[in-house]
């Protein structure tokens, strides 16, 4: 029986799919993934799909996220073991608890003392392989809660620090307060941490104020479809 061009598309995706989307500002990886299910749902009519993303993407953070529909959700747990890239910026005289700016700012700091080849020499630092701990807002789970859950109640818990490698780490520009930087890094690393670490290095404080996620593994940010372009890319092969 030939299959008719809507009927070949929703077969591909139930078959499965790799998509690569350009998440927004403001949104979870969550809702992009339940847009990506509303959108194959009111176009194609698909109404069970198995999708799942490779690597959550802090609502904070905007850039590269990997969905996988049907079949292709097994390679998933591989996707997530990728080397990641991001580019970001260290915003210094301030720490959250959070490490970037999902949390109100908790402690101001001095950074008169900050100069280009400081940050250059605190840079040598954070290349290779580095011990950090996790921030306690994310969600890492220990004792079988996430760690979210322990700061929203104020409750004290031991985050052990944990080995991640850093590839490369490339200072852009310095306009401080700010500096601009790009990162690679293995799974688990969470850059909000290296900017955390990465004030507390240089005599200051600092937090996380932009993430942008580019590369995971072979897969790269300017090969993605924000969700508008999604979207449109369905309609256009109806």
């Amino acid at each position: 029986m030939l299959l008719n061009k809507k009927e070949k598309i929703k077969k591909r995706f139930i078959n499965g799919e790799v998509l690569l989307i350009n998440k927004p500002l403001n949104w979870t990886s969550f809702q992009v993934v339940k847009k990506i299910k509303s959108i194959l749902y009111q176009k194609l009519a698909i109404k069970k799909i198995k999708i799942g993303h490779s690597g959550t993407l802090d609502p904070l953070a905007e850039g590269l996220l990997v969905i996988c529909s049907g079949k292709m959700t097994k390679i998933i747990s591989e996707i997530q073991n990728y080397k990641k890239s991001y580019e970001a910026t260290i915003t210094l005289g301030a720490t959250t608890p959070s490490f970037d700016l999902e949390t109100p700012f908790n402690k101001m700091y001095c950074f008169d003392h900050v100069n280009e080849k400081l940050i250059n020499e605190t840079k040598k630092k954070f290349i290779g392989e580095i011990y950090q701990k996790p921030p306690i807002f994310s969600a890492l789970k220990i004792k079988g809660k996430r760690l979210y859950e322990y700061a929203r109640i104020n409750k004290h818990v031991e985050i052990k620090s944990r080995k991640v490698n850093i590839y490369k780490f490339e200072i852009i520009k310095v306009k401080l307060p700010n500096i601009d930087f790009k990162i690679k890094c293995s799974k688990g690393t969470y850059v909000r941490s290296i900017a955390n670490d990465f004030g507390e290095n240089l005599g200051s404080g600092a937090y996380l104020s932009k993430l942008k996620r580019t590369e995971i593994g072979k897969f790269k940010l300017t090969q993605s479809k924000k969700i508008g372009e999604f979207e449109k890319y369905i309609d256009d092969q109806l």
